[in-house]
């Protein structure tokens, strides 16, 4: 489907000014003063909303450990005694309950990842922002709390009203050191994924009483004092395997398999390095990023124009509409921003433009070769694109290797390193759009009269 230019412009000037606004700060003073006149006005952010429906997010961006300091820790697992695959079961629960007790803690940012060193099973775990570090130290140590308690006999008058508390107030005893294993499994008759329990001896025993006692009732399964499920007993249950079903799909039954095994498999923490990062040096990185990411573009842009004159105007207005996109993209995301971070979104910058140069070259050689103006133009980003395309490409692959998004033990699992391939392949993307689409359709618009360029030749010199 081939679009207007005029329509282009038209939803490339909409997506601009949206990405601006979306760039700007909550609250953007305007102080002016000349003379005995003074202008002083406060700009706010306005609120993007669709009817009753608005951005979840605060479009804030979110700065990474270096940039807005926290903590950094790193605690050992006790897995000796355990199978490889009931390690690996292990380690992910653990990791999935850190980061969900994390998040409760108020750091929706974090990073947890797991690494395996000097024989040992490690936990490594960021907290950006995080000032009460012991605090945080003693909710991520605290082993996971798994109980099973049962329904209450409450009048109906008083349900309506009780807390969760209230209703399944009848503790039974059972809790995660009976469980041996939570599994997703499906349903012979429907096919339907859903969550398969087995107990230990004892655990089943006691199991067997609960549901004895249950039949038509709920029995609640809590995590940390927080419920995360109540299904109703149908049946007696005396062989220690019971059956949760209901309307999981397989992503939500592996979840609260792994949040089932996380107080199943209670692993020992042992804290062995914490280091603070303060955010003074952090406020500094970015604003030392910042001051060099604007030199460099002035001066990219500067030579850009000195040496292709309008196409090079054209070029670093197409810069200037990338950096606009891709912050806003960084906000809704959002992307945790990190100094590696901010350095492949600086790459990606250069290769817009090493783009836009491969393009003008390209079309002065279609001059030289005689080609009218309007030919020259989309032969140019006609035989340019496969050059473009190929050298993106190779960038994309190294991109996507160094996110490691299998987590390959092979390869670097740090957060550093993966913010920096997040925003360069992100970067590459936006790139690729202005620099062939956006670059494109202002030429097309806006140059597509001949005017005077000097294009040089070994036989002569040319004035179009």
């Amino acid at each position: 489907m081939r679009f207007k230019p005029k329509n282009l412009f038209w939803l490339i000037f909409f997506v601009t000014i949206l990405s601006l606004l979306i760039d700007m700060p909550r609250q953007l003073p305007l102080n002016f003063r000349l003379g005995s006149f003074s202008f002083s006005q406060t700009l706010y952010r306005p609120r993007f909303a669709l009817g009753p429906l608005a951005l979840p997010r605060d479009l804030d961006l979110k700065y990474g450990l270096d940039l807005a300091g926290g903590a950094h820790l790193m605690f050992v697992a006790d897995t000796a005694g355990l199978s490889d695959q009931d390690k690996e079961s292990a380690l992910q629960s653990l990791k999935e309950n850190i980061e969900r007790r994390v998040n409760l803690f108020g750091v929706t940012e974090s990073t947890v990842q797991s690494s395996h060193q000097a024989d040992q099973d490690r936990l490594i775990v960021e907290l950006p922002g995080v000032v009460n570090v012991s605090e945080a130290v003693n909710l991520i140590g605290q082993t996971a709390s798994l109980e099973f308690r049962q329904e209450a006999n409450l009048p109906p008058e008083a349900t309506a009203t009780a807390t969760l508390d209230d209703l399944f107030a009848i503790p039974t005893g059972l809790t995660g050191a009976h469980l041996l294993r939570s599994q997703v499994e499906f349903s012979p008759n429907t096919g339907e994924p859903q969550v398969g329990l087995e107990f230990n001896r004892e655990g089943a025993e006691i199991f067997q009483k609960i549901t004895e006692a249950s039949v038509g009732k709920r029995v609640a399964i809590f995590l940390d004092n927080q419920l995360l499920t109540a299904p109703t007993v149908n049946e007696v249950i005396g062989d220690g395997r019971a059956i949760i079903s209901g309307q999981f799909d397989t992503k939500t039954a592996r979840a609260m398999v792994a949040q089932l095994n996380a107080g199943a498999l209670p692993l020992s923490l042992e804290l062995i390095q914490q280091r603070q990062i303060g955010p003074t040096l952090g406020q500094d990185t970015v604003q030392k990023g910042m001051r060099a990411g604007l030199v460099g573009l002035g001066l990219v842009s500067l030579f850009m124009i000195l040496n292709y004159g309008f196409f090079g105007f054209i070029a670093s207005l197409s810069l200037f509409i990338y950096g606009a996109i891709t912050l806003a993209l960084y906000k809704l995301i959002p992307v945790t921003l990190t100094f590696p971070g901010i350095v492949g979104f600086l790459l990606s910058v250069g290769m817009a433009v090493d783009s836009n140069i491969l393009i003008f070259e390209r079309f002065k050689e279609e001059i030289r070769a005689a080609q009218p103006w309007a030919v020259a133009l989309e032969q140019a980003f006609g035989r340019a694109w496969d050059s473009i395309r190929d050298a993106n490409l190779a960038t994309l692959i190294t991109g996507f290797i160094l996110f490691n998004p299998l987590n390959w033990s092979f390869l670097s699992t740090s957060g550093l390193v993966r913010g920096f391939a997040v925003t360069l392949i992100l970067g590459i993307f936006i790139s690729l759009f202005t620099g062939i689409v956006v670059t494109r359709t202002l030429l097309r618009l806006f140059a597509a009269k001949p005017f005077k360029i000097k294009v040089f030749s070994k036989e002569k010199t040319k004035n179009i």
